[in-house]
This record gives structure tokens, C-alpha cells and sequence, in this order.
């Protein structure tokens, strides 16, 4: 089911709370929603469409990855860039890390580890700074 992107800042500004197996069904409102603007967007968080839990997709190589609460344990070389986002007009600053390691939890509730670089991690990166009500 494809959801409406939220853009409502008081909404995205605030918290996510973190999410439990009785949550999984949120991956497929995720799914759906990317894929449907799969051609101006390559990630989501849940607050994104009006869920305030901590959960993210990312488009990683052609692959989308649903994140149960989200952690970054490892960082390294801070750069400064550009970003937009679905649910705000234009671009901002911000500052991100080349590579990073996330931990959570995947779509069957297993405990995952990925270590990211380049893009791909400045996707989860921009998609976590969500669930924690920073916006860019």
C-alpha cells in the first residue's frame, strides 16, 4: 500500500519511538512507497509516512533494506554535503561519514550488522538522522 509522504515539520521533528515485531507489517508500506518514487527517492524512514516508529528503508545496491531500529556503532571520515529529501522542498547541509556500521533488526526480526561506504551509507545515515527528528 502505497502511504502520503508526510511533510509536515512539527510531525518529522519529533522522536520516533522503537519498534517491535508487532511493527512488521510496516516494512511492506515502506516497500511500496519507495518503489513508488523509486525515480526522485532512495530511502524513507517510517515518520516519513506518518509513522513515528524507528524503522527505514534504504535502496542499497537495487536492493531495498528495512531497518528495524536502526544503530550506527562505527564512523569514520566526516565530510560535508548536500541533501534533499521527499518530505522538504530544495537541498541543505549537512555533515555525514564516508563509512559507517549499522546494527538492527531485519524483516524476520534477526539481528543484522552492515558496514556501508559512499552512498549508500549517506542514504541510512539521512534516513536515521528521521527517526531521530532531525531534519535537514
Amino acid at each position: 500500500m502505497v502511504s502520503e509522504i508526510v511533510k509536515d515539520i512539527f510531525f518529522l521533528g519529533q522522536k520516533s519511538v522503537p519498534a517491535t515485531k508487532d511493527d512488521l507489517d510496516v516494512a511492506d508500506k515502506l516497500i511500496d512507497t519507495l518503489e513508488a518514487n523509486k525515480d526522485k527517492c532512495v530511502g524513507l524512514a517510517a515518520n516519513m509516512i506518518g509513522i513515528k516508529k524507528n524503522i527505514i528503508i534504504a535502496n542499497i545496491h537495487e536492493n531495498y533494506v528495512v531497518m528495524f531500529n536502526p544503530v550506527i556503532v562505527k564512523k569514520d571520515k566526516e565530510y560535508d554535503t548536500r541533501e534533499g529529501c521527499l518530505s522538504l522542498d530544495g537541498e541543505r547541509e549537512c555533515k555525514r561519514f564516508k563509512s559507517i556500521e549499522v546494527e538492527f533488526y531485519d524483516v524476520k526480526w534477526k539481528k543484522r550488522s552492515l558496514k556501508l561506504s559512499g552512498f549508500s551509507a549517506q542514504i541510512v545515515q539521512h534516513e536515521i538522522d528521521h527517526t531521530n527528528g532531525i531534519i535537514i
